[in-house]
């Protein structure tokens, strides 16, 4: 395994279960069973409104696919060394398919300002919230994979409106800016190659200025964070600012040595030495998921058939996340909740996103870590349960215009769906320079 593949094969959470037998066709779902407009004509680029309804008998065939699972065996160890535990698995699949209720979170995203444009051929939705404080920051936020628009629920009313939340001030106020990556949720599925983030980075260019903004920040993690800096190296002069929480930092000689198998360079730090060891443990034990989806995503057809496959899929991106993932199902109180959980796996499962998700992995041929040479000013957050834990020191040798940079007590890769508190205050904090009052 070569670094540029395990590095091109990095980014979110899951990993492959045997997938259960479906006995039933599929219903159809297609954009017009809940968009509520019909699809653009060519050239059209107007922002046209969107609305969430999914039929009935698609929430009845998820359920039977649910009840038909066919299970392995248990694994024959008492961790998790060996994937996501089958006591995880049928908790996770007995509250999906006799508790959870889908329509909870359709009714709040229905409840969000909801649209569609046609960017490139191609439908981007998004979500679209206009703060009611004047001169707010304009945001733009990518999720990443195994994310979606979900990951950023939590978020979009201490941004928008601070007064309400967490002791914020009206000169914190943003707009928000939230679209679903091309394969990923409501937006479109490219029908042909050439969707990778510079693509969709030049894209949510397109749809910022559409949007009317002359000024805007993003914001990114995973694909989110990727997409973002491919941003900044376009240099559109309306962004201003970037703010990451899984930054790209990586020394060469530190990947040389990860890559190669070889020991530490001399000379870290208790901290370059601490991200140095999370590295170490996810190269070898974490990237197999990215690894085939960056290869073969066609081939995984148990994912797109199976909603037990799916979600095992999705639980075991890294270590961490599974092992909180774990902890709810066994009943713990964590920053995530059972339905937290099944409204971003079973938005994959309802918009059959599964193998199209996975093909931004087969597109791009980024390097995750390494230092991509960002110039505009670059906030970064850093959560220790991430992949890796970026030093301060790494961290201001790839962004040179580093305006702000802290690491937090606690939370993990999906870090404003986990810790949304934390997460509005980072945030608020790291464009706080970046602001004018005209």
């Amino acid at each position: 395994m070569t670094l540029k593949h395990t590095l091109t094969a990095i980014v979110t959470f899951l990993i492959p279960v045997a997938s259960g037998h479906a006995q039933s066709k599929r219903p159809a779902t297609p954009p017009a069973k809940y968009l509520a407009t019909a699809p653009a004509e060519a050239g059209d680029q107007s922002i046209r409104p969107f609305h969430i309804n999914f039929p009935p008998e698609a929430l009845a065939d998820l359920k039977h696919r649910l009840a038909m699972t066919q299970w392995p065996e248990r694994e024959t160890v008492t961790d998790r060394s060996q994937g996501v535990q089958l006591a995880t698995m049928k908790a996770l699949v007995g509250y999906w398919q006799k508790s959870y209720d889908w329509r909870k979170v359709e009714a709040r995203l229905n409840a969000l300002p909801q649209f569609v444009t046609t960017i490139d051929g191609l439908d981007i939705h998004f979500i679209h919230v206009r703060s009611k404080h004047a001169n707010a920051l304009p945001l733009i936020i990518t999720h990443g994979w195994p994310g979606s628009i979900v990951e950023e629920l939590k978020i979009i009313g201490p941004l928008t409106d601070p007064t309400a939340y967490y002791g914020g001030k009206a000169e914190d106020a943003f707009d928000v800016v939230i679209p679903s990556l091309p394969g990923y949720g409501f937006s479109g599925k490219p029908g042909a190659t050439g969707w990778d983030p510079i693509h969709i980075a030049r894209a949510w260019i397109v749809l910022m200025r559409r949007l009317g903004y002359t000024r805007f920040v993003a914001q990114g993690g995973d694909w989110g964070n990727a997409v973002t800096e491919q941003m900044a190296l376009q240099r559109p002069p309306e962004l201003v600012g970037i703010h990451t929480n899984m930054p790209a930092t990586v020394p060469d000689n530190v990947a040389k040595a990860l890559q190669f198998g070889e020991p530490p360079p001399a000379g870290l730090s208790a901290e370059e030495k601490g991200a140095w060891e999370q590295l170490d443990f996810f190269y070898k034990h974490g990237p197999g998921y990215a690894q085939e989806m960056a290869n073969r995503p066609q081939t995984l057809y148990g994912i797109e058939d199976s909603p037990a496959g799916l979600a095992a899929w999705m639980l075991d991106h890294d270590a961490a996340s599974l092992a909180l993932i774990s902890r709810v199902f066994d009943g713990r109180s964590e920053g995530l909740t059972r339905d937290d959980i099944l409204d971003n796996i079973t938005l994959y499962w309802l918009t059959k996103t599964a193998v199209s998700s996975a093909r931004l992995y087969w597109e791009s041929k980024l390097p995750f870590f390494a230092p991509k040479g960002v110039e505009v000013p670059t906030a970064v957050s850093v959560f220790p349960d991430e992949i890796y834990a970026a030093p301060k020191s790494w961290t201001e040798k790839a962004y040179p215009k580093l305006i702000y940079y802290n690491r937090l007590p606690k939370g993990g890769h999906f870090a404003a769906w986990e810790q949304p508190e934390s997460f509005v205050q980072e945030l608020r904090a790291a464009f706080r320079s970046l602001r004018t009052t005209n």
